[in-house]
């Protein structure tokens, strides 16, 4: 029969003990501070961000997509089994529209998807060397996927509807 499990002894440690409960306390008021509807909204609006940027680099104008865009999937950005015209007009596209859906948190878990394959498109086939990037945008991805868009978003407030 196995010892039933001791708490330790802390009053031997008293400067542990005095650590330990500020940074339980210090934890809770993050907790309070920081709440999970906060920390996706700011997780939809970053990535959001990265993205639109990057695809507003691809094009001119509202959505013409530049001749030196059309060149780097022709070259740098080849993919297998896509024609590189056709992944230059999914990429921009993509890039507009799925952080638009994640700044309005509409269709957040689709959208954050989307952002996902391309992520890992990008790293396997285009700049492999990349993954520390690559995993930072997984990293606020994956939550939006498992959680949605939190309070703040046109998801939860349709789906109250």
């Amino acid at each position: 029969m196995a010892a039933p499990k001791r708490e330790p002894d802390h009053s031997r440690y008293p400067r542990m003990t005095a650590l330990v409960s500020i940074y339980n306390r210090l934890a809770e008021l993050a907790g309070r501070l920081l709440p999970e509807t906060l920390l996706l909204l700011v997780a939809r609006l970053g990535i959001a961000a990265v993205f639109f940027q990057s695809g507003r680099t691809k094009v001119e104008g509202w959505l013409t997509i530049t001749d030196s865009t059309y060149y780097l999937f022709e070259t740098d950005y080849k993919l297998p089994l896509v024609p590189p015209h056709l992944a230059a007009h999914m990429a921009t596209y993509s890039e507009h529209l799925f952080p638009i859906l994640l700044v309005l948190g509409l269709g957040t878990r689709f959208a954050a998807l989307g952002l996902l394959g391309m992520t890992t498109v990008i790293e396997v086939f285009v700049y492999p060397d990349a993954w520390p990037t690559h995993l930072s945008w997984a990293a606020i991805l994956l939550p939006l996927i498992a959680k949605g868009g939190g309070a703040f978003s046109l998801d939860r407030l349709l789906r109250r509807g």
